[in-house]
């Protein structure tokens, strides 16, 4: 299968309307088997109590966080190298997913914070970087809208999603780098101080946010599709079909 010949949006249309519909399903089961064996299952943490079981939100939203963030990135080179409208638009519609998950992993963390720090916010490290990760996310959607010209806004837009790429390795490495609050990693390749219900949980909840990004990200890009491509005749064709929806 040629894989380059989805990179015309009247290819890709299609394709992504029926992967979103699978991923969203996907993501519907993976959060309802790791929410009952995260809430329900695992034990309770003998230091921190009842209140560890945030981690199983505020993780995989932090690990989402930083992967989309570089997946923007690199649709954002994809669209600067070789000047595909798909590219952009696939950076454009992740970046939303992108935001909302460092928006739920800085709540998360802060009601984490307050019984474990006894306050909702410090000027950590990991907790500041993630901040600038989102004000990042803010800025990408704002300098597109700002542009009329859409070509304009994407290569402007893919710029500053490059640029802010170097932030994601720091966020990451900022626990080892610096002396702060945060927890180091509790998940490293070849071991885990987690007991095994409680990484099943995390890692099942990794895998819903996962696929909760794609699917709406697909369905997203669909609206894009439509918007940047209403003058095109595959676009009438798709329109004109009984029952099509967006």
């Amino acid at each position: 299968m040629n894989l380059f010949a989805f990179a015309s949006p009247a290819r890709f249309y299609p394709l992504a309307g029926s992967l979103s519909r699978l991923f969203a399903v996907l993501a519907a089961v993976l959060a309802a088997v790791g929410l009952y064996i995260g809430l329900l299952v695992a034990p309770t943490d003998y230091q921190q109590g009842e209140a560890y079981r945030i981690i199983f939100i505020h993780v995989p939203a932090a690990w989402m966080a930083m992967f989309i963030y570089l997946v923007m990135a690199g649709w954002s080179a994809a669209a600067l190298i070789w000047n595909t409208r798909l590219s952009a638009q696939m950076a454009e519609a992740l970046a939303p997913t992108g935001a909302m998950f460092a928006f739920v992993a800085l709540w998360t963390g802060a009601f984490w914070g307050r019984p474990t720090w006894g306050t909702y916010w410090v000027w950590d490290a990991r907790l500041t970087s993630t901040l600038i990760l989102l004000f990042l996310y803010l800025g990408f959607m704002a300098l597109k809208a700002s542009i009329d010209d859409p070509r304009k806004a994407d290569r402007a837009a893919s710029l500053l999603a490059l640029v802010g790429a170097i932030n994601v390795p720091i966020i990451y490495f900022s626990v080892r780098w610096w002396n702060t609050l945060h927890q180091g990693s509790s998940v490293t390749p070849g071991t885990s101080k987690m007991a095994t219900t409680m990484l099943s949980a995390m890692l099942i909840m990794s895998l819903a946010a996962w696929a909760y990004a794609i699917a709406v990200s697909l369905h997203r890009v669909r609206s894009l599709m439509l918007e940047r491509e209403a003058g095109s005749d595959w676009v009438k064709a798709e329109l004109a079909r009984p029952g099509t929806t967006p």
